[in-house]
């Protein structure tokens, strides 16, 4: 059994957990974020400006959207980016992770401990994007 709240944002299941949308459901089969209680989970964002659909070009823009993105996820979820205790980083090109280590760094500026993280080089990517990002979080 599930329960729309606020325009089908978020969804409780039965079992507890409760995704979190962004305002949209995506069309493949899977939530953009999870509530686990403790822990929430946010599934692997690449730089589509939610507005136009449009995939931004280049790395940095790529990356600078995908961290918007996994922003407002986080903010849906009542955190912040202190809360993020994980990232993984996905690049079509692992020429570009310095291009990625500075809109990361940029984007982590503020907190204080930093996510651990990992970053892996990949044949490609969804849509033809350079970069995706996904984050764990903890409350």
């Amino acid at each position: 059994m599930e329960r729309s709240e606020s325009a089908a944002s978020v969804v409780a299941l039965q079992s507890g957990h409760t995704g979190i949308y962004g305002g949209a459901r995506p069309l493949a089969p899977y939530s953009p974020g999870v509530d686990a209680g403790e822990t929430v989970y946010l599934s692997g964002q690449v730089g589509i400006n939610p507005e136009s659909g449009s995939l931004h070009d280049g790395v940095e823009a790529q990356a600078r959207q995908a961290l918007e993105n996994l922003h407002k996820l986080l903010t849906e979820a009542g955190l912040s980016k202190s809360h993020v205790v994980r990232a993984t980083v996905y690049l079509d090109d692992i020429e570009n992770y310095g291009a990625l280590n500075t809109v990361y760094g940029d984007f982590f500026e503020e907190v204080d401990v930093k996510p651990s993280r990992s970053t892996v080089g990949v044949a490609a990517l969804p849509i033809g994007a350079a970069v995706e990002i996904d984050f764990i979080a903890v409350k």
